[in-house]
């Protein structure tokens, strides 16, 4: 079930709920009670062991320079 993060307006703490995605948009109470909650945007990291060649490292035709 995803996470969403959430901010309180009244008391400014910042809280996460799981909850389907249907349900995203719903309002949310913060922790201390407060109903003025405002959804935040999360940033999401993708991490990985391969990377890709650098810009002109070959391969392709303007990476590896046989265009004219």
């Amino acid at each position: 079930m995803p996470r969403y993060e959430y901010r309180c307006r009244t008391c400014g703490d910042t809280f996460e709920l799981s909850r389907p995605m249907a349900q995203s948009a719903d309002p949310a109470d913060c922790p201390a009670g407060h109903g003025d909650t405002v959804k935040l945007l999360s940033a999401v990291a993708v991490g990985g062991t391969k990377s890709a060649p650098a810009p002109g490292a070959g391969g392709g035709c303007c990476g590896g320079g046989c265009c004219g």
